[in-house]
């Protein structure tokens, strides 16, 4: 069991400390109840995205493998303990199947690409609605990948906040009826801190305590990881997050949103003059770690109104100078959007290092953690300050069964 936590779960029942609405609400502690687990899991996954890591260092409470009985046990402590996780927190239906040493057997991601590209965004119902189609094949194919069938699994993780709770539904409903039909435990799985501990299945060096940025379409959230299920959080997002600010610059830009806002955006700004449009840098006067892309937004928005883009108008219909115009805009944007990170991770390093003096490594990740630009401006911080970034492969940057 304790395999299982130090390399694969990136949240097995810790959640109170983070949101005790959700935790309380999804059966808390792991307890892994094998009998009636379809009737212990009831979760009131609530719609908001506001579920944050404590301001000051918190304490989850500790699983307790010893109620287990001893028959129920020996699968915990057997390194052939396998986990199949299960995802649906916004717009990619995801399964993935995970020994207990970190082993990835499979991984299925089904995408909504077509969805973003035809409603600019997620749409949260006919985001539900697709969950609900592919669902069923996304777990089977994760299952006949790995080669194994329900039976020889040991419990079902599940993403239960925070996200959008139509999307949630889906998949803790799956999950319970998985768990429920072979009588497995069910394991409630805290969206970010997944994303924060996800790099310990690739980088066998990380260890606590270490720092986390994790940086998606909801969430700018910096946290100071002491031991598992142990944080304190050193700064979070006061309104938008830096992959909201990417997906909406994309749209007004007229780009394609199936590949999402930004890898579309970062595509583009290399063809751009990062220096062309002068951005203020969001929360400058501010002696904090936190995060703020709402303003930033106005600016875009306002700078693509004063050059008359079209955003109906897709960047490959566009006239040479068209097209020069949105790259500049996609650079200057992407440029400051970075920088705000920059120098809001760089205060937060000193102040963990105050806090922790131990730390060696700074982990980056969430879906914008894909972005080449962000990971190659964060390394110079990070290796200024004598730390290693960790950086998980995109595969698992962005939402996948392995959280």
């Amino acid at each position: 069991m304790v395999r299982l936590f130090h390399t694969l779960s990136p949240a097995i029942s810790r959640l109170n400390f983070i949101h005790p609405r959700i935790f309380l609400a999804a059966s808390p502690s792991i307890r892994l109840q094998r009998n009636h687990v379809h009737n212990k899991l009831k979760p009131k996954i609530s719609p908001s995205s506001s579920s944050k890591f404590q301001r000051t260092r918190a304490y989850s409470t500790t699983t307790r493998v010893s109620s287990l009985t001893k028959r129920e046990s020996w699968k915990l402590d057997d390194d052939g303990l396998v986990v199949l996780g299960i995802e649906t927190s916004c717009d990619d239906t995801a399964a993935a199947v995970v020994r207990g040493n970190g082993e990835i057997l499979s991984q299925v991601i089904s995408s909504q690409a077509e969805l973003l590209a035809q409603y600019g965004g997620v749409a949260p119902k006919q985001a539900e609605e697709a969950h609900s189609r592919v669902i069923d094949k996304v777990v089977q194919d994760a299952l006949d990948r790995a080669n194994l069938t329900e039976k020889d699994l040991s419990a079902v993780a599940v993403t239960i906040g925070p996200g959008l709770g139509l999307c949630l539904r889906v998949g803790v409903q799956k999950a319970r009826r998985v768990a429920g039909a072979f009588n497995l435990p069910i394991v409630g799985v805290h969206h970010m801190e997944a994303h924060a501990l996800v790099a310990r299945l690739v980088d066998q060096e990380l260890s606590f305590p270490f720092m986390a940025l994790l940086i998606s379409g909801g969430h700018n959230i910096i946290v100071l990881a002491h031991e598992l299920g142990q944080y304190t959080q050193l700064g979070t997002t006061v309104d938008d997050a830096i992959g909201e600010a990417f997906d909406k610059t994309a749209k007004w830009l007229g780009l394609d949103l199936r590949r999402s806002g930004g890898p579309a955006v970062e595509e583009l700004a290399l063809e751009g003059d990062s220096k062309s449009v002068m951005f203020n840098v969001p929360m400058k006067n501010h002696k904090d770690c936190n995060f703020s892309y709402a303003g930033l937004k106005t600016q875009v928005r306002l700078a693509i109104e004063a050059r008359k883009i079209d955003a109906k108008c897709p960047v490959s219909s566009a006239t040479r100078e068209d097209r020069r115009n949105r790259a500049d805009i996609a650079a200057s944007f992407q440029r400051v959007a970075v920088l705000h990170l920059e120098e809001k991770c760089e205060r937060a390093i000193d102040w963990a290092l105050k806090l922790e003096p131990s730390i060696k490594h700074m982990v980056v990740s969430g879906g914008v953690a894909s972005n080449q630009y962000v990971r190659s401006r964060l390394n110079n911080i990070v290796e200024n300050k004598n730390l290693k970034l960790v950086c998980p492969p995109p595969s698992l940057c962005t939402d996948n069964g392995n959280l």
